[in-house]
């Protein structure tokens, strides 16, 4: 809770600061602009939103539905709205998938079932994400869509590598039982040298049962090989969604540029933005969306489509969110 309510100030401050400088400059114009968006392509970018969730909670279920057959979609999509909540105040967005596992625990699988389930989802998410970076990396190229600026290049190659790696991680986790008893047994070890762990050899047969477990569960949803083709489109068209955002705002101030050219650009706004060590990638986003759509957007109504962008994307999910959370507890579920 400490980490939390750290990283929620670090998130409001920096917020606060990205406010100044959007606003600082010609501040009657970019008022002026923000209170002339066209409510309907408002709407429209909410809609899209709240789509991409829908299917993130879709996605969720298919994980999940081979392992504990009473799981719903409904099920699914709750628990993607409330994960929102803990990715938007953590650094990488890693506070989600503790929230998952835990959600799932309770809700009928074992703590290796969910483990697995969590992983399943955020390989086929990451599988996804890389696929439509490479679909940018080779349009752009093709097509000459956005400067080749020698400092973003550099920083969509790293994003893309990080990304890249992630995956070959995510794999060994899920697949490669030697490794996995290596690693985990390499932690007990330390934990136990340094008297964290009083009792080694029955923390090391706990880990052991887990470990079967976990790969017993994740050799099952690799067999259904259709259902996990189904989980990367699925990603990928909420991604491209997720992606339209920005056209949707653009329509609002009467900016038109191709949704084809938006997703791609978008595509590597979040190479970059997606690997900064800050909640919500606050800062890192909103720096590699204004230097990439600075090729469409001019003048005030930049700073105001990236609020906007930041409101819908980030802060709209907090929100929603918390919610969902307190809903949850006043039905005590």
């Amino acid at each position: 809770m400490k980490n939390n309510k750290r990283n929620f100030i670090i998130v409001l401050c920096l917020s606060i600061i990205i406010l100044y400088l959007a606003f600082k400059d010609d501040f009657s114009s970019k008022v002026k602009y923000l209170f002339s968006f066209d409510i309907n392509w408002l709407i429209c970018s909410f809609v899209l939103m709240i789509a991409y969730w829908i299917l993130k909670g879709i996605v969720l279920y298919y994980c999940t539905k081979d392992l504990n057959e009473k799981y719903t979609i409904k099920q699914g999509i709750h628990l993607m709205i409330t994960t929102q909540f803990f990715n938007a105040i953590t650094p990488f967005a890693t506070g989600g998938q503790p929230w998952q596992i835990y959600r799932l625990k309770k809700s009928g699988l074992s703590l290796g079932e969910s483990t697995t389930v969590v992983i399943e989802d955020f390989i086929a998410y990451q599988i996804a994400l890389v696929l439509l970076g490479i679909i940018a990396v080779i349009s752009n190229h093709t097509f000459n869509i956005l400067p080749q600026d020698s400092v973003l290049r550099h920083l969509v190659t790293i994003g893309f590598i990080i990304n890249t790696l992630v995956i070959i991680v995510l794999f060994l986790v899920a697949f490669s039982k030697n490794w996995n008893k290596k690693i985990i047994g390499g932690t007990i070890k330390i934990l136990y040298k340094i008297k964290i762990v009083k009792d080694r050899k029955k923390m090391l047969d706990k880990s052991e049962k887990f470990i079967e477990n976990f790969h017993k569960s994740a050799s099952t949803l690799l067999e259904n090989k259709l259902n996990y083709i189904r989980l990367i489109t699925l990603n990928f068209i909420a991604l491209c969604l997720l992606y339209l955002i920005p056209f949707t705002l653009m329509q609002g101030l009467d900016i038109y540029v191709n949704p084809f050219i938006i997703v791609i650009t978008s595509a590597y706004v979040m190479l970059i933005g997606g690997v900064v060590p800050i909640p919500g990638g606050t800062g890192g986003l909103e720096y590699s969306f204004m230097s990439f759509f600075k090729n469409f957007i001019i003048g005030p109504k930049l700073s105001i489509i990236i609020i906007v962008w930041r409101i819908v994307t980030y802060y709209f999910g907090i929100i929603i969110g918390i919610i969902a959370i307190n809903i949850h507890k006043e039905e005590g579920k």
